[in-house]
């Protein structure tokens, strides 16, 4: 096993950085299984050769790819939008979004406790204490908020006090660490649990595909192509499941309506003349109401079935 951290092993492979653990690592993983990107992770190791492609997979803490894409030590990468920003921006410069995946979804917020006499906008918290691990993104919401209010420290400086936290920063303001703090925020309960509520967005964040602004090599770029292409359709495939049914030609502009396909649905007549087949792609989370319009016009033999993969 020690064989595959050998140099000589990646020369030829485009490096693909992976979260090792946390809120994206499962996701990514169902990812790139349908993206037929196929290889064995041995116990403990963090880099895995893919079988079938020129590729090899480095797994690396989320807030670790933006520095190493940008930096060229590795060719492409997953991780967070926020893990991207606050990386800086010498490394955001030099990072191209691939694309953008549907997953991981999430907002940085500042957060107060809800029964706050003193805290009610973000203005209130200049000059006081913000715990948090976003300390770049904090630094520089907040300077830029005391510029804005004319409200900044001595020679310039952050009013503000920011103070680095490595986890369980939802607990600050209740420790007495902080008036205030600024986190990441996916349905909130957590939040509320704590006794906070938001009171301004730094940023809205998901998952996405990055790349180095300037690609290695041209050999390089043909592979990010391919590879994007492939992770392209497994995301429609997740969004969009394929509309069959059967519909009068008299009421068929009414049914279109309703399923219009991504770009045009495929109609095909049926051997009874003044019928058609329809075949179009829906989105998933809209089934239900649409079988149900496709009913009230006059369509039959509706069927959903699922996608597995495509090109779109």
């Amino acid at each position: 096993m020690s064989q595959l951290l050998r140099p000589e092993h990646l020369q030829d492979r485009l490096l693909f950085a992976i979260p090792k653990k946390g809120r994206l690592y499962e996701t990514c993983l169902t990812l790139l299984n349908g993206a037929d990107i196929q290889f064995k992770r041995a116990h403990r190791l963090d880099v895995a050769l893919v079988t079938n492609l020129p590729l090899a997979l480095v797994f690396l803490p989320a807030a670790d790819i933006p520095r190493f894409v940008a930096e060229g030590n590795v060719d492409l990468g997953i991780t967070g939008q926020d893990m991207v920003q606050e990386a800086g921006t010498a490394v955001s410069s030099a990072i191209t979004e691939e694309l953008p995946l549907g997953f991981g979804k999430c907002k940085l917020q500042v957060q107060v406790p809800e029964n706050s006499e003193t805290i009610k906008n973000v203005e209130d918290l200049i000059g006081k204490t913000v715990a948090t691990s976003f300390d770049y993104m904090s630094s520089d919401y907040f300077r830029k908020l005391e510029q804005q209010v004319g409200k900044t420290g001595e020679s310039g400086q952050l009013a503000t006090s920011i103070r680095y936290l490595n986890g369980s920063v939802e607990a600050a303001c209740a420790l007495g660490l902080a008036d205030g703090i600024v986190d990441l925020v996916e349905s909130g309960e957590t939040m509320r649990a704590c006794g906070l509520k938001p009171i301004a967005t730094l940023l809205e964040s998901e998952a996405v595909l990055i790349r180095p602004t300037k690609p290695h090599s041209t050999k390089s770029s043909e592979i990010i192509s391919l590879i994007t292409s492939r992770i392209r359709g497994v995301i429609a495939a997740s969004k969009y499941v394929l509309c069959q049914y059967n519909i009068e030609k008299e009421n068929l502009a009414k049914a279109l309506e309703i399923t219009p396909g991504r770009r045009a649905a495929t109609v095909s007549p049926l051997r009874e003349s003044e019928w058609n087949a329809v075949s179009s792609m829906v989105l998933r989370s809209e089934v239900a109401n649409i079988m149900d319009k496709l009913e009230s016009v006059g369509a039959s033999d509706i069927l959903i079935l699922s996608i597995n993969n495509c090109r779109v």
